[in-house]
């Protein structure tokens, strides 16, 4: 398990006072406690101290997250637990804990796993005072150290790639400080955070226990490791057993009543004033005493039981009564049974929103239930809508309310004698029961299951006529309702029935009523004997010696043993014998499964078995003979019922019957069971008529068994033992682990004054095909956040240790804030559901993901290369083509002649400017959509002229010199972009800085203008006194700026001579741009590559002068400059230009510009089409008023360099249907640094397809097309239609060779448009040339190529294009530089954000990067910060069920903080860079261990 232990100098931390206080109260208590170290506890401090001292990364977080709790975190929480087993009172101390050791046992031989014990001999009494567990745990960390042969995983090595010679747009010039380490690339990072990732990668470096073990890898396929059996696992090895079959039911001559009702009859007419229920007030005072005479004549034929016949035509009737009302549900129940209605017992719903509710209310409506009985002090308490009715509760059927205590009761007419039937098999109740999922079922009781369970709970009791019973349980199911309301009235004994509501305030009450009434018999369960323990010491005059059974009623759950010897322990000296403890175990389906007898009835004495954790793990029973730190102890639970056939059988699969030595679910066949699940056939076939067979195939009976759910075995003298149930059963890798073990185990932790010790829930989730361990604990309020961390770790450990399972995620809420089951206890299906809904609110939570999941697949190893020659050979073979595609031939178009005229752009703007001088060539809008500027060819050809005098007369620069233009969008930029062509000087368009964010934007200017040695920057006179103002010298050296000249009002002069380039090959213009890898790279377009990119693009969107285009871009780089400041010179079209800016104040602008102008051909970016899905999404009704009508636009193009994001461009779509905007319209356009426009939709050709590929082959490199909808399939859209003029082959980045069609490679690409170098300052061209200038090594090894750094395939598809030609489409997956290398496989960024995304709706955004090996998920929080830990869960889960990944390091930052570039996409490494540095102000960081 890769966390080391946290320092046991925890305990030190306790205050004098409080120790202080244990030290006297040790004093006054030691009479009355043995000194006796509880094995449990022992065995997970020993389990702890196996571990080195070795920290673990705290989560970091933001100080508002702390503060956080929940509303009531004041009032300290219900001490109800977690399992009904026992909660905590609110003490300042408690007691030592403590159970005796068991003799360590040897030989698996039936008779040797049981440690007999007579249990009034003091000798070895087994006490605990808290009942931590019994179950002392925890195979040493190292007990299997010599078998570790396997290497743990690489988790150091930088998989930084080298970012080659281009450069980083961070701000330079860092000072170094010694303390600083460097990433990578040299950008420092912070020390807090690097140090914890250091933490976390030293405790990754331990290998996980699991060796992975080995399994074949298909050629696509990542296989999952399935987990093969450890050959070395126990295996059981005893006789197959047979049935157990309990005593015959004694056939008790006359005073057997024919059924409940005419048990009923009988007392209420012969024993009138016989006492029958005394219900207690909250303080203890017994309120009322109802008598069998009452009882009878409450059911008076005239009274409200008969008249609900009138109300109701369903059988079915709901009972809605309050845990402190017990008269009256028990004069409803029986007033149902004789007006043959079958009563639906459930809990009183106090609020709307009730953990488990809904499904309540589906069970009332599936049980057609339509009326409720209730008191008329709980109806006044139930929640009302406004007209004062009941409010229909959330999934409920429509109920009608029915109030049963009318003050008008009539006596009943002497001679009536209601029609009572025998017991027969028509249902008399339907009790509910919630299952591990969370949904409500109704279990059907019959008259004659009814009776005969109340015949054989009387014969296995030994219960006498009228004696004395208290009852502590819920009176409306299960053990209460079967003791306390059945048995009792065929008995006529009288119940003393105790709410939970007095027990909250009073834990000794029952024992104070048993000792008041002299009660023989008392219904506990062991949560009931453990809050007493906490408070005995308040009253020394108790008597319990009139008891003579005290029956545990979750005597099966594993920590009652601990609970039941505790007890004993302080109470023997109160007269308490020994013998009087008599554990049961039922269950909702089979009722009572067994119970310890009275000691009267001549039964052989009790036994204990101490099992091996690991056997148990493996359903066999053991004794742990070497290790006595990992057993459990059990109590058994006495004999088989009378009457029942009890066998026990295989849990998954046929139903065949265990070994002796095997642990299986224990079945019962008898009369006194339940007989279906209302509605619901299947599962009642499943469980209530299971035929439980030998090995051979025979049944074993012909009688139908039913389950119980509990998981068990048969001991010696036919004793029952259980270890747990099916509720709690959690299978991670093929082991069983019991819920409530694991618990235990937390439990046991010291110290426990960070959590409370009743309010802890684990449960299982199933992450990437295998269960995974979640433990869910309420924090106190006063706990700081490094105990409860330190307390976390410690848990952790020690459930490693002992149950040899890693916990997948400890998460603490705050107090009160668990979903409560309605009688105490956690709502553990609710808090699951919660937990993977995202809606837990944790406030602290840490996830072991790297300890328990090994499963994942195999890392994958690189494969010895094919060679290309083979690889063509292959391709042949396979009768694949090369991948190869190209646009229209150029030298065959009828534009060749214009083509050779316009060379030069500065010559084509000339031409212009006298062919067609008064022509508009641009409109410039703003935010209100009013034309702000505008251009004929004229006006922009005597602005450039003024500019190129102003740079060679004012600026005296020569032919060649850099220039950087620094403006806003607008027509100033493309006038200086010519003026600086005029003059035979080379532009470079730089994005202003931002006013109010100098100190990020500003370096970026500053670095671009030495970059590329621009020696003078033309701008405006208020971008110029920006740069030189006060707040930008905090950000750059002001001092260094090269000469700035601003153009606002430029003298009117003429050149007196245009400059002309001696070739069309030399450099017009510097093209800068900082990809989302934050490399800032600049490429060189020569004049011929400038003409050649206008002409491809006026060719593709048929642009001609009387065309009119929108243009909603970013103006400085890529193709968003060429179409903005270039393409309207040469094509002659008219440009609107709207700056993107604008749309913040005015989402509306662009779609309106294009439906006022009528524009057929239109371009924008991803930021763009977000702005106005997100801003005008629910506008376009309005929009449509204002007569918005798109029908005009043709194509619509995404101007990108990256995958299509087709979610985004088909809501797009979706939205604007509305407005007229044709489906077919939207389409992407691909460009990349070497060349700025491979791909454009145009107006001809086909539409661009999507095909849907396989996420996981893509990892490997391959692409294999699935359907639609096929899991793990990712649609991929074509990105427009490749240029004319443009040759595109897909080749292997490796080999260089060319690949086959729908193979993945790199794109590269050829044409007379390609960039002709990258621009940098350190001459390391070299390191670049191949981007430029490759050629395959195999095939056609002639052409020049430039690789575009882009994985993509080219497919054929069955369309033609204008050509007649069958058209290719080029589809692009991802940049080459922003892959993540995890696993030996290639991942790409997006497909784990959109997975991450997906995840909650609260996540606005994702980033992901790696840094050291790990990867690092940044997520968006737009909602509450309680939130931020919700999202550390769900994240891990995503990325672990579609990726196959472990997420390393959630970190939760606010909406906003990802960086993202003027395209609109996100800049994953200045992100990796601001959390190295600590610069996100993140609301939370989890490290996952």
């Amino acid at each position: 398990m890769s966390h080391p232990p946290l320092s046991h100098s925890v305990t030190l931390l306790w205050d004098i006072t409080q120790k202080g206080y244990e030290k006297k109260r040790g004093k006054l208590l030691a009479p009355y406690i043995p000194q006796i170290q509880d094995l449990h506890t022992e065995a997970v401090q020993a389990a702890l101290a196996k571990y080195k001292e070795r920290k673990m990364p705290m989560p970091s977080k933001r100080r508002s997250v702390l503060v956080q709790s929940s509303v009531e975190a004041c009032t300290p929480p219900d001490t109800s637990s977690a399992s009904e087993d026992e909660g905590s009172l609110r003490r300042q101390g408690r007691l030592t804990t403590a159970t005796a050791p068991f003799p360590g046992l040897a030989h698996p031989g039936a008779e040797h796993w049981f440690n007999r014990v007579i249990q009034g001999s003091s000798s070895t009494t087994s006490s605990s005072a808290s009942s931590t567990s019994s179950h002392p745990g925890g195979r040493g960390a190292n007990s299997n150290t010599t078998d570790n042969h396997w290497v743990p995983p690489d988790v150091t090595g930088l998989s930084e790639r080298s970012q080659g010679g281009s450069m980083r747009a961070a701000p330079q010039g860092h000072h170094h400080h010694a303390g600083v380490m460097e990433t990578a690339d040299g950008v420092p990072v912070n020390s807090r955070v690097s140090s914890k990732i250091q933490q976390l990668l030293n405790t990754l470096k331990r290998p996980k226990r699991p060796p992975l073990r080995e399994f074949f890898l298909d050629d696509f396929e990542e296989l999952l490791d399935v987990q093969q059996p450890d050959p070395h696992q126990p295996k059981p090895e005893g006789q197959q057993m047979g049935p157990l079959e309990g005593e015959p039911l004694e056939g008790g001559g006359g005073h057997r009543p024919p059924s409940l009702l005419a048990a009923l009859q009988r007392w209420g007419t012969t024993q009138p004033k016989s006492p029958c229920l005394t219900a207690l007030d909250n303080s203890g005072k017994a309120v009322y005493t109802l008598t069998y005479g009452k009882t009878w004549t409450l059911l008076d034929p005239t009274g409200p039981y008969w008249t609900l016949l009138d109300h109701t035509n369903s059988p079915t009737v709901a009972l809605v009564f309050p845990n402190s009302d017990p008269v009256m549900f028990m004069v409803a129940f029986y007033g149902c049974l004789l007006a043959q209605l079958v009563p639906v017992p459930i809990e009183v719903p106090l609020t709307r929103k009730d953990a488990g509710s809904q499904q309540v209310g589906f069970l009332l409506g599936s049980c057609g239930v339509t009326l409720a009985l209730t008191t008329d002090a709980c109806q006044k308490g139930l929640p009302k809508s406004q007209t004062g009715e009941v409010a229909a509760f959330k999934g409920w059927p429509r109920l009608l309310w029915f109030v049963t205590d009318s003050k008008h009761v009539v006596k009943p007419p002497k001679d009536w004698y209601p029609p009572i039937q025998e017991a027969s098999n028509y249902i008399a109740y339907i009790e509910y029961k919630t299952s591990k999922e969370g949904s409500t079922m109704g279990i059907t009781v019959t008259h004659a299951a009814m009776l005969a369970h109340c015949q054989s709970l009387t014969q296995a009791c030994g219960y006498a006529e009228a004696e004395t019973i208290t009852n502590v349980l819920d009176f409306k199911r299960e053990a209460g309702l079967w003791h306390g309301v059945l048995t009792s009235v065929m008995n006529r004994m009288h119940v003393i029935s105790i709410p939970y509501s007095l027990m909250k305030v009073n834990p000794l009450s029952w024992i104070q009523k048993v000792h008041t009434y002299k009660a023989r018999v008392a219904v506990v369960k062991s949560r009931d004997m453990h809050w007493s323990l906490l408070a005995q010491r308040d009253q020394r005059d108790l008597s319990l010696s009139s008891l003579r059974m005290l029956i545990v009623a979750d005597g099966a759950n594993p920590w009652s043993i601990s609970s039941c010897d505790a007890f004993l322990n302080v109470f023997q000296a109160r007269g308490l014998r020994p013998e009087v403890i008599c554990p049961c175990a039922s269950s909702s389906e089979a009722m009572t499964v067994a119970i310890r007898r009275p000691p009267e009835s001549g039964v052989p004495p009790p036994g204990k078995a101490v099992l091996s954790m690991g056997g148990l793990s493996h359903s066999v029973i053991r004794v742990d003979t070497e290790e006595k730190l990992s057993v459990l102890t059990v109590q058994d639970v006495g004999q088989v019922m009378p009457a029942a056939l009890v066998c026990v059988v295989r849990v998954e699969g046929t139903p065949y019957l265990c070994h002796t030595d095997e642990v299986g679910e224990i079945c019962v066949s008898s009369a006194s069971t339940g007989t279906a699940y209302y509605g619901l056939p299947g599962r009642t076939k499943n469980v209530f008529e299971t035929i439980p067979v030998k090995l051979s195939g025979i049944p074993v009976s012909d009688r139908p068994f039913t389950r119980t759910s509990l998981l068990g075995f048969v001991g010696p003298d036919s004793l029952v033992f259980v270890v747990g149930k099916m509720d709690g059963l959690m299978v991670v890798s093929g082991r069983r682990h019991n819920a409530d073990d694991v618990v235990a185990t937390a439990l046991a932790v010291e110290p426990m004054k960070f959590v409370y010790r009743g309010r802890i829930a684990v449960f299982s989730v199933a992450v990437l095909h295998d269960e995974r361990i979640v433990v869910v604990a309420e924090q106190r309020p006063d706990a700081s956040e490094e105990d409860s961390f330190q307390w976390m770790s410690r848990v952790l450990q020690a459930i490693d240790s002992i149950h040899q399972v890693g916990v997948y995620c400890l998460a603490l809420v705050p107090a009160n804030t668990l979903p409560k089951a309605p009688l105490g206890g956690i709502h553990i299906s609710e808090t699951k559901q919660r937990f993977l809904e995202g809606c837990l609110h944790p406030c602290n939570v840490l996830m072991c993901p790297h300890t328990c999941v090994t499963n994942l697949p195999k890392p994958r190893q690189k494969q010895a290369e094919v060679g290309p020659a083979s690889m063509i050979v292959g391709n042949l073979v396979a009768g694949k083509r090369i991948a190869q595609a190209c646009g229209r031939d150029l030298s065959q178009l009828e534009d060749n002649d214009q083509a050779r005229k316009f060379l030069y752009m500065q010559d084509v703007l000339q031409w212009r400017a006298q062919a067609t001088p008064d022509h508009p060539l641009f409109l410039v809008l703003n935010a209100k959509g009013a034309v702000v500027n505008s251009a004929s060819c004229l006006q922009l050809h005597k602005r450039a002229e003024r500019v190129a005098v102003a740079l060679t007369e004012k600026g005296r620069l020569n032919a060649g010199d850099h220039v950087a233009l620094v403006y806003p969008p607008g027509i100033d930029l493309i006038a200086t972009f010519y003026g600086c062509l005029y003059a035979g000087c080379v532009p470079v368009t730089v994005r202003p800085p931002h006013p109010q964010n100098l100190a990020t934007t500003l370096p970026t200017v500053k670095m671009i203008v030495e970059v590329s040695k621009s020696v003078c920057i033309l701008t405006t006179q208020a971008i110029m006194k920006l740069l030189k103002s006060k707040e930008a010298a905090a950000a750059v050296d002001v001092k260094s700026w090269p000469m700035v000249l601003d153009t606002d009002d430029l003298p009117r002069k003429r050149t007196p001579q245009l400059y002309k380039p001696p070739t069309p090959e030399m450099l017009a213009y510097l093209d800068f741009s900082v990809s989302t890898t934050g490399i800032l790279a600049g490429v060189k377009m020569s004049h011929a590559a400038t003409s050649a990119l206008c002409r491809s693009i006026k060719l593709q969107c048929e642009l001609y002068p009387s065309r009119q285009i929108a243009i909603c871009l970013d103006p400085y780089c890529g193709l968003g400059f060429a179409l903005w400041c270039l393409c309207s010179v040469y094509s002659g079209h008219q440009s609107i230009l709207v700056p993107p800016l604008e749309l913040e104040t005015n989402a509306s602008l662009w779609l309106s510009a294009v439906s006022q102008y009528k524009v057929r051909v239109t371009f924008c970016s991803y930021s763009v089409m977000e702005m106005c899905t997100k801003g005008l999404g629910s506008q376009t009704e309005a929009l449509r008023l204002r007569n918005v009508n798109l029908s005009c636009v043709r194509t619509c193009m995404v101007v990108a360099e990256e995958r299509p994001r087709i979610s985004l461009t088909q809501t797009f779509s979706k939205i604007f249907k509305d407005l007229g905007l044709s489906t077919r319209a939207v389409s992407t356009t691909f460009g990349c640094r070497v060349n700025v426009a491979v791909c454009l939709q145009g107006t001809a050709g086909p539409d661009p397809t999507t095909v849907y590929v396989d996420m996981r082959a893509l990892r490997h490199d391959r692409v294999r097309l699935v359907e639609r909808g096929s899991p793990h399939s990712l649609p991929l859209m074509e990105s427009g239609k490749i240029l004319p003029g443009v040759k595109v082959i897909v080749a292997n980045t490796e080999t260089k060779g060319p690949l086959g069609d729908s193979h993945l490679g790199e794109i590269w690409v050829s044409s007379p448009h390609n960039a002709t170098g990258y621009y940098t300052v350190y001459g390391e061209e070299a390191l670049h040339t191949d981007h430029f200038n490759t050629r395959l090594c195999f095939g056609d090894t002639v052409t020049n190529w430039a690789r575009t750094g882009y994985l993509g395939f080219l497919r054929r598809t069955e369309l033609t294009d204008a050509s007649g030609e069958r058209h290719d489409a080029l589809y692009v997956v991802g940049s080459l530089d922003e892959t993540l290398e995890l696993r030996g496989m290639r991942y790409h960024p997006i497909d784990i954000e959109t997975s991450v995304i997906r995840a909650h709706k609260s996540i606005a955004e994702c980033a992901v990067f790696t840094w050291t090996n790990l990867l690092v998920v940044v997520v968006e929080l737009e909602g509450s910060e309680q939130e931020a830990l919700d999202l550390v869960a769900l994240v891990t889960n995503v990325v672990l069920e579609e990726h196959y990944l472990i997420v390393g390091v959630v970190v939760v930052v606010d909406p906003g903080v990802i960086p993202i570039n003027s395209r609109g996409e996100k800049q994953r490494m200045h992100l990796r860079d601001g959390f190295l540095a600590d610069q996100l102000d993140p609301i939370y960081v989890a490290y996952n261990m």
